[in-house]
């Protein structure tokens, strides 16, 4: 059974989710406060992260920075909850590195759908052969980013781009196809989310960085 962990200081709200994702078959465990989230988090990693913005005893996109940091926690699928009129919370959060968003008030078949969709993606069978370009080599099985043997630590998404780009080198990646096969084909993010997580890459991957070409009003290429 898949393990969700919710941070919400609301309990109305976090009793709502708990009850829908433990009908939908899912383990869950809730917490009002960041200090309750990492103490069982350094005992138990989930599959999955519900992570509100707006918490009592630490700000959210902290906690996701803080996440995002750390090498244990730096691929945990993340999806952060947001006022409906916190836009740019909702930026701030995708560029550091969240997965998905979801918009109080909210539905909860829309919670269940997008949970659904991010553990799909996060959990799909891979080839575990390694891929090379240039002085980049991955290794899918292990979701292993190495530079001249160097291990660079990314966040999910950011490992999903190279992986993507470079199973695909030599090959223009339209913007509309990274962002349907990262995001997901309902994402409502934008493509500036595309634009700041190759940002990102690029400077994490140095010198490396630049097999990651763009393509003038197309998308991208490694080559």
């Amino acid at each position: 059974m898949e393990k969700i962990y919710i941070v919400e200081d609301d309990k109305n709200i976090l009793e709502i989710e708990t009850y829908a994702l433990n009908s939908s078959g899912y383990e869950v465990s809730g917490f009002e406060n960041a200090k309750e989230f990492y103490r069982k988090l350094d005992a138990e990693m989930p599959e999955l992260l519900l992570l509100d913005i707006m918490l009592p005893d630490e700000d959210g996109l902290h906690v996701l920075k803080r996440l995002r940091s750390d090498k244990k926690t730096a691929g945990l699928p993340i999806i952060m909850v947001t006022a409906k009129s916190a836009e740019i919370d909702t930026v701030k959060g995708l560029d550091m590195g969240a997965d998905d968003y979801i918009t109080k008030p909210f539905g909860v078949m829309e919670l269940i759908s997008r949970v659904k969709a991010l553990l799909r993606r996060s959990s799909g069978t891979k080839d575990s052969g390694r891929l090379e370009l240039g002085e980049i080599s991955l290794e899918p099985d292990k979701r292993l980013c190495m530079v001249d043997h160097q291990e660079i630590e990314l966040t999910y998404k950011e490992y999903e781009l190279i992986e993507l780009l470079v199973r695909n080198a030599g090959i223009v990646m339209k913007r509309d196809l990274l962002m349907e096969r990262i995001w997901g084909i309902d994402f409502e993010g934008g493509s500036r989310t595309l634009d700041m997580h190759i940002k990102t890459l690029r400077q994490k991957l140095k010198d490396a960085g630049n097999h990651i070409q763009t393509v003038r009003n197309v998308g991208y290429i490694a080559k």
